[in-house]
């Protein structure tokens, strides 16, 4: 980042704790009034009319058309593949992988601003609320903005300090976001009567107090559960990734370049997973954006969602004390047998959508090859990668034999001494953020309503499904 004021200077001035709030407005004035190409909010501003009339002309002129039909089976399978949300900044394919605006992964990797080799996560934020690749001045102007309301509220410092550190860090950091709802700007211009055109200003202010601040939480739940409660040096004029990094403690600079891509690959994955869909669901209700994402972390704190990261790794550790440095191919063919033989899954491996190996995974891999190809556990990892496939495929009972992102992200942190793996998820959260709240301001702006799909007990199923197979009902 271009440099403002000094880090010395600006650091001798954030040591007086008094004078931190107006050091920080004064600095975010300054990268603000320093560029001339517009901000954040200025950009999608304007790009809200043409998109309210690309909507209303589209569901004018197609709104009858018959997009899908459903099965019976998918109803009780968790809807699973049945079409029915709208979610602009992401679209998953099952051969290219996740596509963020049109972009693969290794076109988001190449093409947004950068400090060293991986994009900055500031960016894939701008891209997924515009569709438009930002500037890197227009970078450095968000990531000062994100910056400028790290700080958090007395009352959820002290909320956070006096939790329980048995208590999982997963609903430690709900807890927080929960606590923030005292900062809403959105509720409160709600309560006051606010213009519906307007509701998504005060939704964009909200999400980015809340993407400004979540770095504090975390690193504050991270010191407090697993270190000793002292949060490392916060840089205005830092980046986010480097500033989630140093707030956690951690130095080394290759560490906060995975932070970039870590955050930027987890980000966004669709609408239909169930962090995303919760975050989407809950604020269609007009819940601000930390209700709304709260209740989104909760969901990715289950193991069927974001809490597979840390299983992954537990189970690798089992295989390594089992397999004592065997990692010949027979050996950890051998060990997946045994696994699958035992009526488990094998974790990190199979994807509800993809139907080859995870782009995000493959990202990670690259990262590794290139900073620690000698490691212990991805040599391990690798060695899996060889075999895995093979098996899952003869096992033949999985659409997707392929490793998944889950399988290679903690390995990276294990790598830098980031070892808690229940810690895990809460990282995922911080990236999760930069995907659904993007959509929630979309939302607001085009003037999406409550989500509400029809329900049917079985016996209604059981009565719908003998209509419609004697020809009584046709199907819509």
């Amino acid at each position: 980042m271009s440099a403002v004021l000094s880090t010395q200077t600006t650091r001798s001035i954030l040591s007086n704790s008094g004078r931190r709030a107006a050091t920080i407005a004064l600095i975010h004035r300054l990268y603000t009034t320093a560029s001339a190409e517009p901000t954040l909010k200025e950009t999608f501003s304007q790009l809200i009319p043409s998109k309210i009339d690309e909507i209303k002309q589209f569901k004018k002129d197609h709104g009858k058309t018959v997009i899908g039909n459903v099965l019976l089976e998918q109803a009780y399978g968790g809807m699973r593949g049945i079409k029915g949300i709208v979610w602009e900044g992401s679209v998953l394919d099952p051969e290219e992988g996740i596509k963020f605006r049109g972009l693969t992964i290794p076109e988001i990797r190449d093409q947004l601003p950068k400090l060293g080799d991986e994009p900055l996560p500031e960016g894939i934020f701008w891209l997924l609320l515009t569709g438009e690749i930002p500037s890197r001045a227009q970078v450095e102007q968000l990531s000062a903005d994100l910056a400028s309301r790290a700080e958090l509220p007395e009352h959820v410092v002290n909320l956070l300090n006096g939790l329980p550190k048995h208590l999982h860090p997963m609903a430690q950091f709900s807890i927080a976001v929960n606590a923030l709802e005292s900062e809403s700007k959105f509720a409160k211009a709600y309560a006051q009567g606010v213009n519906k055109k307007e509701y998504w200003k005060y939704t964009f202010e909200d999400s980015l107090d809340l993407l400004g601040k979540l770095p504090t939480i975390a690193a504050t739940i991270y010191r407090n559960v697993f270190k000793d409660g002292k949060l490392g040096a916060w840089d205005p004029q830092a980046d986010y990734g480097k500033n989630l990094a140093t707030l956690m403690g951690f130095k080394n600079k290759d560490f906060m370049e995975l932070m970039r891509l870590y955050l930027t690959i987890h980000s966004d994955h669709e609408g239909g997973n169930v962090s995303a869909h919760t975050t989407h669901l809950v604020g269609s209700a007009l819940s601000s954006p930390y209700l709304s994402l709260a209740a989104g972390l909760n969901g990715l704190a289950g193991p069927l969602h974001g809490r597979a990261n840390q299983e992954v790794l537990e189970w690798l550790f089992k295989l390594r004390e089992e397999v004592k440095g065997d990692y010949s191919k027979e050996t950890i063919e051998k060990y997946l047998w045994d696994t699958l033989n035992s009526g488990r899954v094998v974790p990190g491996y199979g994807h509800a959508v993809l139907r080859k190996t995870d782009p995000r995974y493959t990202a990670q891999r690259e990262f590794a090859l290139k900073h620690f190809p000698d490691y212990e556990l991805f040599k391990l990892v690798s060695s899996i990668y060889e075999v895995a496939p093979k098996v899952l495929t003869k096992q033949g009972k999985t659409k997707n034999p392929w490793p998944n992102v889950d399988s290679h992200s903690g390995v990276l942190l294990q790598y830098y001494g980031l070892t808690e793996a229940s810690f895990y998820t809460v990282l995922f959260g911080v990236a999760r953020a930069f995907g659904v709240l993007p959509q929630l301001i979309i939302d607001r702006a085009v003037g999406a309503p409550i989500e509400r799909p029809k329900s049917f007990s079985t016996e209604k199923y059981k009565e719908l499904v003998a209509k419609i197979e004697s020809g009584e009902t046709k199907v819509v």
